[in-house]
Parts: structure tokens; sequence; C-alpha cells
């Protein structure tokens, strides 16, 4: 099964709803599920290796992309959003996050068996 993962929201907002999403993608993977991720919004700080983990957070939200990344997930960043959103902005993305475009988006979410939003 075909699983869109997509991510809005700013990484360290006050909620677990960014974590959960990404505890989410890695249990699919690990059934077997093959996972996409896009992030769009105040997410595309994720992809960034200036975002931390503020001191009051146990969790390593970029480094748990990461790994989905070393893992074989693909993760595509909105073009756009990555000039126009996040605290970070201007600040360079590693490597695997790709430059992505409203118009790859729209063909995962047509290629994909179940479409979800974080």
């Amino acid at each position: 099964m075909k699983i869109l993962i997509i991510f809005n929201r700013e990484p360290y907002d006050n909620t677990d709803i960014t974590w959960n999403g990404l505890r989410l993608a890695e249990t699919l993977r690990k059934s077997g599920q093959e996972v996409r991720i896009f992030l769009m919004n105040d997410s595309v700080d994720m992809a960034r290796d200036a975002c931390k983990a503020p001191e009051s957070y146990d969790q390593d939200l970029t480094q748990m992309l990461k790994d989905l990344i070393a893992n074989g997930v693909p993760v595509k960043v909105c073009g756009t959003c990555m000039a126009r959103c996040g605290i970070y902005i201007n600040h360079p993305y590693f490597d695997g996050a790709k430059k992505s475009t409203m118009g790859e988006l729209a063909e995962w979410v047509v290629d994909s068996d179940k479409v979800l939003t974080f």
C-alpha cells in the first residue's frame, strides 16, 4: 500500500503532532508499507539542520526524518514553502530532502492509496 504523509506544522510547536506523525511513518515503513513524506508550510524546518529540539523536548524530529530517509522513505519539500516558511528561512536543507512542487505533490496524492496530514 502507498501511503503519503503530508506535514504542515512547525516541528516544535508545543504539541506532539509532528512526533506522532513521524512515529506512524516509521511504524508503517517497518510493516512493509510504501511511505512517502511531503513537507509544507512551517514543517519545512524539519529538513534543516538548524532545526533543534528545545531543551524541554526529548525527541529529535530532524533526526527521525533523517532516519526515515536513510531507510528509503522519499521526502519532498515544497519549493515555494522553502523560501517563504519556517523559523529558519535561508538555512540550507540536508541531503535527502528534495525540493519539489505542487504538481509533484498532486501526482503523489493521485498515486497514493492513503493520504494523511499532520
